[in-house]
């Protein structure tokens, strides 16, 4: 039977993080934060379940989003649970941008970019190869994203030196000679920048002509985390623009739905009532305009969340366009709820999916297995497409009530980068609790070491991670419980860890250990 959500009230700021409150991830977690390492591990162009069911990445499930938002619950599990461990996170990341720049990501564009599918089937272009250059920010926008977290949660520079964001294909078989496209992180962000402002900051297309509302969603977000790098103020701007650009079109129809893009030369919006568009939109909304999104979220998911289970809920696939039938909305509705904060909601997703949706367990992962099969026999969803299995189930479960909009509106510390973290955590070691209390000048962590991976714990550094940042604190002490295991004054500390979950502070000599 249908259930009646309602969006929780918007309380920004009032409880604290789960690092704040002390709060350790779960196995569950650690699993999912594990299947995107091995994710990012996979050798160049093995897209081992990750394929959606239709070619030319034509979905809303393709590997650009899936690496894309692998990269956000990323940034949103470090930033709001493990702030301390930037070691854990920052090669993980690392990795999924060098994916993100392999030409079977990207290459699709050159097809793309010639018009003449469903959406514009009037225009008619030659190939393009440079796939930043012009539109599709379905493409650009993500990686301009990714490289902009990598940028101002690690304070790591490489993509900030000239060229050295590579974009580059050749095949001795077609296409002529090399195709090679060098951008820096300031020089994607000036071109997507100025593209918006022709545009009247309406957005960017992703498919030629075609603007969707949800594509410049992450790049409004590169542009804010950029002024917290820089002191500007963009994006601020942007979405003043985008919010008077919108009011010719609205962003809600007749009906009360999101519009979900617009014919742009045509001046015409097209519509989506499907609960997938709304809640992907609604998700990175509330990173800028939660009032907007709550005041929408209970009238959006009336009817489409339904009971299996005790404790158990699940959403019904749409019946509408062929995109729509080929994503489980489950890879939205959850995020969307994690966001809002609708804890009940997730809860009761994330146990249907557990026992329905083809829950597994590989080299220490967690995802959910590709099925693509609508419905059972009892009409209960079964659908799950890649984007769902390998990354937004784990996003939701990871994520904390508004994280994108703390995100967006919290800018880190001043002194982030400079105090005491785990800077290198080896492949063996998972990180359950890492957070540095300023307050009481303490670094709390707990780490397990695994021996049950067969491709971990191979390289010199295993089982082990490195505190650093040191440097400054004068005399410390580590401890293991109460007893103290090590002190000192140097810069970095190299720290062996147990195969049981172990918790140790770090603290000046003498000081308080919790």
């Amino acid at each position: 039977m249908p259930k009646t959500i309602t969006a929780p009230p918007f309380q920004p700021g009032v409880a604290p993080t789960p690092a704040e409150s002390g709060e350790i991830l779960s196995e569950d977690q650690l699993g999912h934060l594990r299947h995107f390492d091995n994710i990012s591990r996979l050798p160049d162009n093995d897209w081992s379940g990750m394929l959606q069911r239709v070619p030319f990445q034509d979905d809303g499930a393709t590997v650009r989003y899936q690496l894309a938002y692998a990269s956000f619950a990323l940034a949103l599990t470090h930033l709001h649970r493990l702030p301390a461990a930037p070691g854990l996170f920052q090669p993980m990341l690392t990795r999924l941008i060098e994916k993100m720049l392999l030409p079977t990501v990207w290459g699709y564009w050159r097809d793309v970019s010639r018009g003449g599918g469903a959406l514009n089937s009037y225009i008619q272009r030659d190939p393009e190869w440079d796939p930043v250059a012009r539109e599709n920010i379905m493409y650009s926008g993500y990686l301009q994203t990714m490289i902009t977290l990598n940028r101002y949660l690690f304070d790591d520079r490489r993509f900030d030196a000239p060229d050295s964001i590579v974009l580059d294909t050749a095949s001795p078989f077609w296409g002529g000679s090399s195709h090679r496209f060098t951008y820096d992180r300031e020089s994607l962000n000036e071109n997507l920048y100025w593209q918006l402002v022709e545009n009247g900051y309406l957005g960017i297309a992703c498919q030629p002509n075609c603007i969707f509302q949800i594509c410049i969603q992450p790049s409004i977000l590169s542009y804010r985390l950029n002024d917290f790098i820089t002191g500007g103020a963009r994006a601020d701007e942007i979405t003043a623009g985008y919010k008077r650009a919108w009011e010719e079109f609205g962003q809600l129809d007749e009906t009360g739905h999101f519009t979900c893009f617009v014919q742009y030369d045509l001046k015409n919006p097209i519509h989506a009532s499907d609960i997938t568009v709304n809640a992907w939109l609604g998700t990175l909304l509330n990173m800028w305009d939660p009032a907007l999104v709550r005041d929408r979220y209970s009238a959006f998911m009336e009817g489409e969340l339904k009971q299996a289970g005790p404790g158990e809920l699940f959403v019904t696939q749409p019946s509408g366009s062929i995109e729509a039938q080929l994503m489980s909305p489950m890879a939205w509705v959850a995020p969307w709820a994690s966001e809002i904060g609708d804890q009940a909601t997730v809860d009761g997703l994330l146990a249907y999916a557990d026992s329905h949706l083809g829950r597994e367990w590989r080299d220490g992962g967690l995802f959910y297995r590709r099925n693509d099969t609508a419905a059972d026999d009892l009409g209960r969803a079964t659908l799950v497409d890649p984007l769902s299995g390998n990354v937004m189930l784990g996003y939701s479960r990871l994520n904390i009530p508004d994280g994108l909009w703390r995100l967006y509106n919290r800018p880190l510390a001043p002194d982030h980068h400079r105090t005491p973290a785990l800077v290198r955590v080896a492949d063996d070691i998972d990180v359950s609790q890492a957070v540095f209390d300023r307050d009481a000048a303490r670094l709390t962590f707990r780490v397990r070491r695994r021996t049950d991976l067969p491709l971990r714990g191979r390289s010199a550094d295993a089982g082990t991670v490195e505190i650093g940042r040191l440097g400054g604190q004068g005399e410390w002490e580590l401890r293991r419980g109460s007893e103290i295991i090590s002190s000192g004054t140097g810069d970095t500390l190299v720290v062996e860890c147990p195969t049981e979950a172990t918790t140790f502070t770090l603290t000046k000599r003498g000081g308080d250990h919790g």
